[in-house]
C-alpha cells in the first residue's frame, strides 16, 4: 500500500532541499515508469508528493518526459492539487529575469507528445479554455507578494518542443503575439492534470530574456548573472511553495474536479 498525499509538487534539482526527509516511493503506471521515484511525506503539516520531472540527475529532456506516467503517479498517490514550478524565458521587456509569473493560459507549440489519457473507446473532450486552477493561482500570487517576490498574477506561456531553444524570428513572433513567457514542459503537464480532475498552478521562474527580446540599457547576460538569478529563483520557489502549503485550504473551492463531468457526449 503506497503512502498518500494531498498536494503534489513537480520540480528540478534546485528544489531537492524541499523534498529532504521524504520517503521514496517506486510507482508503476499503465503508461510506463514516471521520471523518477516519488518522494512522499509531511511538509508544513500537509501530506506532499514531490516528483522531479527531469529525473533527479536531470537526464530526461523536455520532449522525452513521460508526462502521462508522472501525472498518473500523482493521481495514484491521492494528489488533488499540483504546484508546478518551471524555468522560463521572458518574451516581454517588463517581465524581468528574477520575476515570477503565475500563468493563466498556454499556447501549445509542441509536436508528437502523448497528451491525453482518453484515446477511446469513449470520445472525451476535456475543456482547456481555462487550464490553470483559479483558486491556486490567486493563492500563489498572494503568497508571492507577501514574500516580496516580484510576481505577475497572470500570463500566457508558449510551450515549445525542445530541446532546442527558439530562433530569433520565432521569439520575435511570440513577443508580437503578446505572449509572456516561453517554456518546454508546461504542455501537456498542466492539461493532463486537468483531465484527471487535479488542480494545477504554474509558477514560472524567469531566468533570462528570450532570443528575440530587445531591452534597452539591459546589461549583457553573463554566466555569473544567470547563476545568481537561478539561485535566487530556486530560493524563492522553495519559500513560495512552503507558504502555499500553509494556506491552501483542505477543501477545494474550484471546479477543477468536475472537468470530466461535461467532457463526454450524452447518449
Amino acid at each position: 500500500m503506497h503512502p498518500r498525499a494531498e498536494i503534489g509538487v513537480f520540480g528540478g534539482t534546485g528544489l531537492y532541499e524541499f523534498a529532504s526527509g521524504l520517503r521514496e516511493v517506486r510507482m508503476e503506471t499503465p503508461y510506463g515508469p514516471p521520471s523518477d521515484r516519488a518522494m512522499v511525506g509531511e511538509v508544513e503539516g500537509r501530506a506532499v508528493a514531490f516528483l522531479p520531472r527531469h529525473a533527479r540527475d536531470h537526464s530526461i529532456p523536455p520532449h522525452m518526459i513521460n508526462y502521462r506516467a508522472n501525472l498518473w503517479t500523482m493521481k495514484e498517490l491521492g494528489v488533488e492539487r499540483i504546484i508546478g514550478p518551471c524555468a522560463v524565458g521572458s518574451l516581454q521587456a517588463h517581465i524581468r529575469p528574477g520575476d515570477f509569473v503565475i500563468c493563466d493560459q498556454f499556447v501549445d507549440r509542441t509536436s508528437g507528445r502523448r497528451d491525453t489519457f482518453y484515446d477511446g473507446p469513449i470520445a472525451t473532450h476535456v475543456s482547456a479554455a481555462d487550464p490553470y486552477c483559479p483558486e491556486l493561482r490567486e493563492l500563489a500570487t498572494q503568497c508571492a507578494r507577501g514574500l516580496g517576490i516580484a510576481v505577475h498574477g497572470e500570463g500566457t506561456v508558449v510551450v515549445i518542443q525542445g530541446p532546442r531553444f527558439s530562433t530569433r524570428a520565432e521569439s520575435e513572433w511570440f513577443t508580437s503575439m503578446g505572449w509572456d513567457v516561453v517554456n518546454m514542459t508546461q504542455y501537456p503537464e498542466c492539461y493532463l492534470a486537468r483531465e484527471l480532475g487535479i488542480c494545477y498552478a504554474s509558477v514560472a521562474l524567469i531566468t533570462d530574456y528570450d532570443a528575440g527580446v530587445v531591452v534597452e540599457n539591459e546589461a549583457a547576460v553573463t554566466a555569473t548573472s544567470i547563476e545568481e538569478i537561478l539561485r535566487a529563483n530556486t530560493e524563492n520557489a522553495v519559500r513560495l511553495t512552503m507558504a502555499l502549503l500553509r494556506v491552501i485550504p483542505h477543501e477545494r473551492g474550484c471546479a477543477c474536479a468536475d472537468a470530466l463531468s461535461v467532457a463526454r457526449w450524452s447518449t
